[in-house]
């Protein structure tokens, strides 16, 4: 399958995964209170979503202690992020540094105009020029291609279904009964259960699959993919000897999971916020020889 074939069937993939979470939403929202039910839910999902487009970015940053660092402070750094930029198209990102001391790094922001790129204390001395280049590539695909606000809205998303099913788990212990919401007893554990579980389920799909869209993006920023796939390397086994200890709602967010003690393998693999290394690293190395991306002008 050709470059663009692939990047068109994971974009196709995403808005797909992205329809099947809104559809549970609103399906959960039908089957409490009918159309009344689908309208409330369609509002929550409509007020979740904007007000996570507006503060996710300031919030993973503070969550994660990040502080901005200068160019005279991070001339490295900096040069590489802006380098990285024009190739991308995207205008700079603001540049962050957290006291983290495991090896890892992060996009956040609503859209390219208000991004920041963070990476840890650790990874600046633990990877190569070149490798730390190829984690700030990955992390310039992700901006690229808009994968922070598709996580934002699929996360609060998946959340707005979970206070759904917290409601009805209350409703039923207070007094709901056998008609409760016209669900039924039946009806009413069913959509506790199942509803959060396969929201859940979606979401962590759409984050892996965003995942490995940006490997590759990344590897064409960069022009070959050997300093990512190296890097993925460094960083997997960092993470298992430096433990971090991430806010849960910015775990996501990182290019190699923080809680290195899950690894998302076998039937866990669903559950997991991304995908399996030894598979990420694969798929960089059997890309081959790629064209570096040239030089674009900055979009808005």
């Amino acid at each position: 399958m050709s470059s663009g074939a692939t990047t068109a069937w994971n974009y196709t993939k995403t808005g797909m995964l992205m329809a099947a979470l809104t559809a549970v939403l609103i399906l959960l929202g039908g089957l409490i209170g009918g159309t009344t039910g689908l309208i409330l839910m369609a509002g929550i999902a409509v007020v979740f979503n904007f007000a996570m487009y507006w503060m996710s970015g300031p919030m993973a940053l503070k969550m994660s202690k990040a502080v901005a660092v200068t160019p005279e402070q991070a001339p490295e750094l900096h040069a590489m992020v802006d380098r990285l930029a024009r190739r991308a198209g995207v205008p700079k990102p603001g540049v962050y540094v957290t006291p983290d001391q495991q090896a890892n790094a992060f996009a956040c922001g609503r859209n390219p105009r208000h991004a920041a790129i963070a990476v840890t204390q650790g990874i600046q001395y633990q990877l190569s020029a070149r490798e730390l280049e190829g984690v700030v590539a990955h992390e310039m695909a992700h901006i690229k291609n808009r994968d922070i606000l598709i996580a934002s809205v699929a996360a609060m998303a998946a959340g707005a279904i979970a206070a759904v099913a917290n409601w009805l788990q209350f409703s039923l212990i207070f007094g709901g009964g056998d008609d409760e919401g016209g669900l039924g007893l039946i009806g009413t554990l069913a959509a506790m259960i199942i509803a959060p579980l396969a929201a859940t389920m979606i979401q962590l799909a759409i984050s892996r699959g965003r995942e490995y869209e940006a490997d590759r993006t990344g590897a064409e920023l960069m022009g070959e993919t050997e300093p990512l796939a190296s890097a993925l390397e460094k960083l997997q086994a960092g993470a298992e000897r430096v433990p971090m200890d991430p806010n849960p709602a910015t775990a996501q967010m990182y290019i190699v999971n923080p809680f290195a003690s899950f690894h998302g393998r076998g039937i866990t693999k669903l559950f997991s916020t991304h995908p399996p290394m030894d598979e990420r690293i694969r798929r960089l190395r059997a890309m081959g020889r790629v064209s570096q991306a040239p030089a674009r002008e900055a979009i808005a």
